[in-house]
């Protein structure tokens, strides 16, 4: 849980003075809520904050999808699988059958993580198939490409 949401979640609880046992969010008779007000007040919150595009997408459509947006979150900003995994409650092999597909935007840089100690001294580099970077080939004197 990030800490400033749990450090709110700490400042409510003491406020209203909850102990162990007690709901957060009771429902009208003390009971749970009923499935449809939290989808209800989910679908407001929703439509409060996300563009027109991203509401009728399925992003957040259920609050369970928002694990799948942490997770893949998390693997897009090059945390490492196996604490993704750890964190998520999930083995390594499971995770990225899940999310292998989902992880995006870091090949430029880890191209250039793997291409960098291998950079010769004073040679730019340009780049090559597939948008890698590497050091331009020398062409054979004579020969058109």
């Amino acid at each position: 849980m990030h800490p400033a949401l749990a450090s709110i979640l700490h400042t409510l609880v003491v406020q209203d003075q909850l102990t162990a046992g007690d709901l957060f969010f009771p429902g009208e008779k003390g009971g749970l809520l009923a499935g449809s007000v939290y989808r209800g007040a989910w679908d407001k919150a929703r439509m409060a904050v996300l563009t027109e595009r991203e509401y009728s997408s399925p992003v957040g459509k259920r609050v369970y999808d928002l694990r799948h947006t942490c997770l893949t979150t998390w693997l897009n900003h090059g945390i490492p699988p196996a604490q993704v995994a750890e964190w998520a409650g999930n083995s390594v092999p499971v995770l990225l059958s899940t999310y292998a597909r989902c992880i995006t935007g870091q090949t430029v840089e880890l191209q250039q993580r793997i291409e960098g100690p291998q950079k010769l001294p004073g040679v730019p580099l340009a780049p090559g198939p597939g948008g890698s970077l590497s050091p331009p080939l020398p062409r054979a004197p004579g020969r058109a490409r």
